[in-house]
């Protein structure tokens, strides 16, 4: 078993950043991550957001994790993310406090990426969920993320067009899930540009009745994105009638 507090004796300071950032309750799932071994060692944040808080950390085999906390006192969760869960058989009968929604939020990111991963769509690897922790692959190196899409062209812009419909195309049809916020600021591009789809959270499944909606604004938005580096994509309405036809 890890001895958490001798662990977080060696980092101080992180220890004070936790507490102070986030609640008893955080800590303590920090520390429960730790005692399962999912969690070895957490260094600083890599990024900072209105909702969450991405730490670099270490597995047990050295392999590099991003832990994303959601903070429990986020207002953006009030109205605005609720109808990304209203409509969700998985999370049917979601009710009580705020606290209950940011954990029903990360549960539902949590899943959605286990099912992208199973279903061939590079997204990071999922290892665990802990209330409103959820730890997953790093995108990038040296606790350095890699950079989003909207921050670094493609070497080959035609090509990563290419791909990221077929990611799409996997995503609605294999997994059964639309995005529902997808755009070049939620696709990073890892060494060697291979892309990657992160932040699923908004992610509804394909029964969801909004999903043909949020699946139209997934894909023109891509396609806006594409064209605009000189790509001629064609019309967005072939690729969505392509879609809609084979999930049925």
């Amino acid at each position: 078993m890890v001895c958490v507090s001798e662990r977080l004796e060696k980092d101080s300071e992180l220890f004070e950043v936790l507490e102070g950032v986030f609640d008893y309750w955080t800590v303590m799932g920090i520390y429960r991550l730790m005692n399962k071994g999912v969690i070895a060692r957490l260094f600083g944040a890599v990024a900072s957001g209105k909702e969450a808080r991405v730490y670099w950390g270490e597995g047990p085999r050295g392999e590099d994790l991003a832990v994303k906390i959601f903070y429990v006192q986020a207002s953006s969760f009030k109205g605005g993310r609720l109808k990304y869960i209203a409509g969700d058989p998985r999370f049917e009968g979601l009710r009580g406090d705020f606290r209950k929604l940011v954990y029903a939020w990360c549960l539902k990111e949590y899943r959605n990426l286990k099912r992208a991963y199973e279903s061939g769509v590079p997204v990071p690897k999922p290892y665990a969920v802990e209330r409103n922790i959820l730890v997953m692959e790093f995108i990038g190196k040296d606790g350095v993320p890699a950079p989003l899409l909207k921050e670094k062209k493609p070497s080959d812009p035609v090509k990563a067009f290419s791909e990221l419909k077929e990611y799409i195309r996997r995503l609605y049809l294999r997994a059964k899930l639309v995005h529902a916020d997808l755009s070049e600021y939620n696709v990073m591009v890892d060494e060697g540009d291979r892309l990657v789809i992160i932040d699923l959270g908004s992610a509804v499944l394909a029964s969801h009745p909004m999903a043909q909606e949020f699946l139209r604004k997934d894909v023109e938005n891509i396609y806006r994105f594409f064209s605009r580096l000189g790509v001629d994509t064609g019309p967005p309405e072939e690729f969505l009638e392509e879609l809609l036809s084979r999930g049925g």
